[in-house]
């Protein structure tokens, strides 16, 4: 016989605790739910362009009917209201704009998408081989030894050393020093990462959206560090003829520009921020489709699109070898197949000894993610 209602349970430290389940208010609103997913990629896409992306929608209603007499567009964008994923901005006529709120959604869906759920566990820091006096215990038993922590000791273990060592007899127990072992501590490393993102104008050409994809790793990545690695720490910078830094929640309005590429002013400005970082690794991931094509110089800027510029080639591969010299290791995530491209990225990855991989947009995030993850080296 079923009851007529479900019981939640409570497991708290002196028992547990029954009481009456009450749902969620907004259990099974899966028409919401269906047009909220859909609203997050557009507005990605869109650069956090409301309007437009609320067009967007209306026409996929129209082609393939996300609503219907129950739940119609205005009904989601009133729920987009309440729920404060936008809000009208009186100032613009009523133009409606996503919150603070919809952008760390927003990091936490392309978290979910490129780099899937992510299994719980300690708050992250990268682990080093380094082991002793470290701050995370590992699955590794050993003797103990003068410096290490009470907090270490395993008491099972140390006990039933004690009796294969020494006997019981009768009421008496004698555990020494030599009975004692405990829990191999690892050492967890900071690490300093710097991501380049490319907003050339090439980002967009030839009808492939590259800037989109390249926005969505690294909301991940951003959303990745705060969750597992919060003693991490993560710069965003763009680059196209120019380069300059932006705060992570501006990335899901980030657009291209009619700009060239100018590598050297965005490596300067990566080796420039993790200089001041005191944390022991340090690296910088450039996401990028092309060939550096500028320069600044004084007020000016020397470009040329076609071909590898000597003089631009030389003082990026300058740059690469100045950044291995203070150990800041570059990765290069090429997205583009042009073998014409590849021999300069080969190069500048064996100036810097750093690594290069050539992705497809497809592939981006996980290439990112695990070459995150292997950065485990720190001297000590």
């Amino acid at each position: 016989m079923f009851l007529p209602y479900y019981r939640y349970v409570d497991y708290m430290a002196i028992g547990v605790r029954f009481r009456d389940f009450v749902p969620d208010e907004n259990a099974g609103d899966k028409g919401f739910e269906q047009l909220f997913k859909l609203f997050m990629q557009l507005i990605t896409i869109t650069s956090g362009d409301v309007g437009e992306s609320l067009q967007w929608l209306n026409e996929l209603d129209k082609q393939y009917g996300l609503t219907d007499n129950d739940y119609g567009m205005g009904n989601f964008i009133d729920d987009l209201k309440k729920k404060g994923y936008i809000d009208e901005n009186e100032q613009e006529r009523g133009e409606l704009k996503i919150t603070p709120k919809t952008e760390q959604k927003i990091r936490k869906s392309a978290l979910e998408e490129i780099f899937g759920k992510l299994k719980r566990g300690n708050t992250g820091n990268h682990r080093t081989p380094h082991t002793g006096q470290g701050d995370e215990q590992s699955t590794d038993l050993r003797e103990f030894r003068f410096g290490d922590s009470l907090e270490q000791i395993q008491m099972s273990e140390s006990i039933r050393n004690a009796q294969l060592n020494h006997g019981m007899d009768g009421d008496s127990f004698m555990l020494t020093e030599g009975d004692l072992e405990v829990r191999e501590n690892e050492h967890k490393s900071q690490t300093s990462t710097v991501l380049m993102i490319d907003i050339s104008h090439s980002m967009i050409l030839y009808g492939e959206d590259r800037i989109t994809p390249a926005k969505k790793v690294a909301m991940a990545l951003a959303e990745l560090v705060k969750q597992k690695y919060p003693k991490d720490t993560l710069d965003v910078i763009v680059f196209g003829n120019d380069a300059w830094q932006i705060e992570v929640k501006d990335l899901p309005y980030l657009q291209v520009g009619p700009y060239h590429t100018n590598t050297v002013a965005g490596l300067e400005l990566a080796m420039d921020l993790l200089r001041k970082r005191k944390t022991p690794n340090k690296q910088i991931f450039m996401i990028t489709d092309g060939k550096p094509t500028c320069l600044k110089e004084g007020n000016g800027y020397y470009k040329n699109s076609f071909g590898l510029d000597r003089k631009v080639v030389n003082k990026t591969l300058n740059l690469a070898a100045a950044a291995r010299r203070i150990k800041i290791p570059i990765t290069t995530f090429m997205i583009t197949s042009d073998p014409y491209l590849q021999k300069f990225v080969e190069e500048f990855t064996e100036v810097n000894q750093g690594k290069a991989y050539y992705s497809g947009l497809k592939g981006l995030g996980h290439l990112v993610f695990e070459d995150y993850k292997k950065n485990r080296r720190k001297s000590l």
